[in-house]
């Protein structure tokens, strides 16, 4: 059960942090949080991090700074180094292990978020520069910061069933490249007075998700992991799925998890990297002119493969559900090639139009491409 969406997110460590919110009963409820159950791990060349997202959930002005830390594990035949971690903003605090890490072994990185910008939801990101690893490695603390406690049924307003609450029905899970999986985690809360038990139902492939602690506790919150694990058959945006049974009941309402599926190139050298399918496209944006409302369109993107590759178009990500589209074959090196897109403009509204269609390539230069349908709806 797999549809096109929208997308973005991720995985991290363990940590330590004070999380509160809520009056009496409920204040004490939310602070009882559950340990961090152990997330699918996440390789990176030779290595291998326990996450690289943390999630504080809800927390209070007065908590003052939080702290998570991450850990890596050197999988590989060769001491590995952490060169430097670089904060987003001067708000979060790093630290990582200095010396070599050797085989087998492992490092950490740790993060200190001052908390004091205000009663707002907070994303912050760090970039470990690693070696063995060929990018960036993005860690991400994210939370959401409250000035004032609130209830249990206030911080989980959305309801799976009458005793069970959490902040939204869609979760995002992120990138994720082939060969490899992404997991993340939120909270997920028993507005109850008596345990609840939570299980899952006409789950989507290649997604697995799971409630710890189960049941949860009354009046407490529990943590739910999600996990995608990339297929070659899925390629870009995705919706995977899920029905929460509670108690044996199942639930009216229904979770649905973003993923983002790309090509994964870890195991080239910078040599095949650079020898791969480099496509070169005379236009990125279809100019459709001012035309009216239903007005059928057949857009044309001509390109060329500057490569020593083959270039090869996976799939094609429209946002706009009267559409389609013609891949061409496999485009061979020093050869041309051309895409059409058609869109049916029924419904869109008066003004400006600008559609934007995302492929998914085996370019190791271009693995996402952006091509856009402009024109004005009369």
């Amino acid at each position: 059960m797999l549809g096109t969406a929208a997308i973005l997110a991720t995985c991290i460590t363990s940590c330590s942090c004070r999380n509160s919110s809520g009056t009496g009963e409920d204040k004490a409820a939310a602070e009882a949080k559950p340990e961090t159950a152990a997330l699918p791990q996440e390789k990176l060349g030779d290595i291998e991090f326990d996450r690289t997202i943390h999630n504080f959930g809800d927390v209070m002005l007065s908590d003052g700074a939080l702290s998570c830390t991450f850990t890596l594990k050197n999988t590989g035949s060769k001491p590995t180094v952490i060169y430097n971690v670089v904060t987003s903003c001067g708000c979060t605090d790093v630290k990582w292990t200095k010396e070599p890490i050797l085989p087998g072994q492992t490092g950490t990185i740790s993060a200190t978020y001052s908390n004091d910008e205000g009663p707002y939801p907070f994303d912050k990101a760090l970039t470990a520069y690693i070696s063995g690893v060929n990018k960036p490695v993005i860690l991400r603390i994210r939370g959401i910061s409250h000035e004032k406690q609130l209830s249990i049924e206030e911080m989980y307003p959305i309801r799976i069933d009458s005793s069970v609450g959490i902040k939204s029905l869609e979760l995002k899970c992120g990138n994720i490249e082939q060969g490899g999986r992404r997991s993340d985690e939120v909270n997920i809360a028993n507005l109850s007075r008596k345990p609840a038990e939570v299980t899952f139902k006409d789950v989507s492939d290649n997604l697995s998700i799971r409630v710890e602690p189960n049941p949860i506790p009354p009046r407490q919150t529990a943590r739910l992991t999600f996990t995608v694990t990339a297929d070659r058959s899925i390629w870009g945006k995705n919706l995977y799925y899920a029905t929460p049974v509670i108690d044996g009941k199942e639930s009216k309402s229904r979770l649905s998890v973003y993923a983002f599926t790309k090509e994964s190139f870890n195991d080239m050298t910078e040599e095949e990297r650079k020898a791969g399918a480099k496509p070169i496209f005379n236009t990125n944006t279809f100019s459709a002119g001012k035309i009216k409302a239903g007005t059928k369109i057949d857009a044309e993107y001509q390109f060329s493969n500057a490569g020593e590759r083959d270039f090869v178009i996976y799939k094609i990500d429209i946002d706009h559900p009267s559409s389609g589209y013609e891949l061409p074959d496999p485009v061979k090196p020093g050869t041309k090639g051309k895409i059409r897109i058609h869109l049916d403009t029924t419904g869109l509204p008066e003004g400006e139009m600008l559609i934007s269609c995302t492929l998914t390539t085996n370019s190791p230069s271009r693995p996402i491409v952006n091509l856009y349908i402009a024109g004005w709806i009369e």
